[in-house]
Parts: C-alpha cells; structure tokens; sequence
C-alpha cells in the first residue's frame, strides 16, 4: 500500500499544528512545503517530530552544488524523512545532494522534482525555449538523470507514474501530487488523479492536499481517500 501524505499548504505554524492535532493518529506523515518553511522555519519540523510525525520537507532545492549539499546536510540534522531537489539543476547538483544524503545522520531520501503537475505542454516548452515531444519523455529524461545520480527517487505526476516505473525499475520512489478525490476542484493543477488510480500506476506515496486540508471534516475525507484506493478506477480519473 502506497504511503499517504497530507500537505500542510498553510500559511502559519498555529494552523498547520492545529490540522495535525484534529487529524490526530488519522496521519502520521506531513509535508511542508516552501510557504509555511517560510514562515515558520525549522521549528514546524521539530514541532512535528514532537508529535511522532514523519517529516516530507519540499524545498525544491536549486542551486550550485555546494550550496545544495549544504542545505541537504542541514536538513538531515532536523530528521527529515523525504527532501526534494529540482532534476533540471543537473547531474553535478544532483550527485553533490545525494552524497550529502548519504553522509548525513538519519534516513534522509532525496527525491528529484521532474515537471511540476501545475505545467502543460505549452508551459514547458515556454520554459525550455523547445519543442517538447511530450510532458511524459520529459518527465523520463529528468527522472533518470535523478536515479543515475543516487537519488531515491522522483516527485511526477500520476501520469507519468506507470511509464517511471516501466522504465526505470523497482525500487524508485515515486512520489505524486496532484492527488483528488472525485468532485473536488482541481484548483491550479493539470495532471490530477485518484488516489486509487495513482497507486494502480504505481505511486509509493501519494501526497494529498486540499481534498483533505480543505475540507469541512478533514478526518471523514481522509477515510474517504483510504476507501477510494480500493475503487477500480483509471489514471485518468
């Protein structure tokens, strides 16, 4: 069974721990993502290890080599479970995160960032100044790069998930946003699925935002997440 994230998206410390304490022993793994790091820093992160709570710090880390591996080595001090780095900073970046990782304390598991799930083919050749052939090679091409590099695995779309895992193997963690319970507005992403259709496509972990932080029980819709992995459905969903 694939792992569940819930994305703590908020704006504040106070509400981000109050969303964790009414989920109570519902989840047991978080992600912080850049605005609430932002704001609140490192002490979120303990106040969750505080509580017994796995840690999925989402940086996107990009920049030089040194500055990467240091940054990866901080965040290996706050026991940090999963950490992202952005593929597209290239081999060296990449290789320099990983033997930080590895040299680190703790079980810190890089994973490279391929093409946000907000993007379209429009927005990426835009970005590349390209032709693209597809979202998917391009998600294939980076994905890669990220393995050959030593990281754990990669942050895709569920799309993109069953040809990562064709291609490149078992033992990548796939990680995917863009997760969305049916009839949920799909907000500013555009490759979305179900949870019960990323996992099918070979999904390790699921993150999950605002199907579950949005909603007016967050419990209730969390068991609903957990009863949709069992539903047929198709990637596409």
């Amino acid at each position: 069974m694939a792992e569940l994230i819930v994305a703590l998206d908020v704006p504040a410390r106070a509400e981000a721990l109050g969303l964790v304490d009414r989920l109570g022993g519902e989840v047991d793994f978080y992600k912080v993502g850049l605005e609430l790091y932002t704001r609140a820093g490192p002490d979120v992160v303990r106040d969750l290890r505080a509580r017994g709570k796995r840690v999925f710090l989402d940086l996107k880390l990009h920049d030089i080599p040194n500055t990467v591996s240091s940054a990866v080595r901080a965040t290996a001090e706050l026991d940090v479970e999963l950490l992202t780095v952005h593929a597209a900073g290239g081999v060296p970046m990449l290789s320099a995160a990983a033997a930080a990782a590895e040299a680190g304390p703790g079980r810190l598991a890089l994973l490279g960032v391929t093409l946000l799930t907000s993007l379209s083919l429009t927005d990426v050749e835009a970005a590349w100044g390209r032709p693209i052939l597809s979202l998917r090679e391009e998600v294939l091409r980076l994905a890669a790069a990220a393995r050959a590099s030593g990281l754990a695995g990669v942050v895709a779309s569920p799309h993109e998930a069953e040809a990562l895992r064709r291609r490149l193997g078992p033992g990548l963690l796939i990680v995917t946003p863009g997760i969305r319970l049916p009839g949920v507005p799909v907000h500013d992403q555009a490759r979305i699925a179900t949870p019960g259709a990323a996992v099918r496509a070979g999904a390790t972990h699921l993150v999950i935002g605002r199907s579950v932080t949005a909603a007016p029980d967050p419990v209730a819709a969390m068991a609903e997440v957990r009863r949709n992995l069992e539903r047929p459905e198709q990637v596409d969903a």
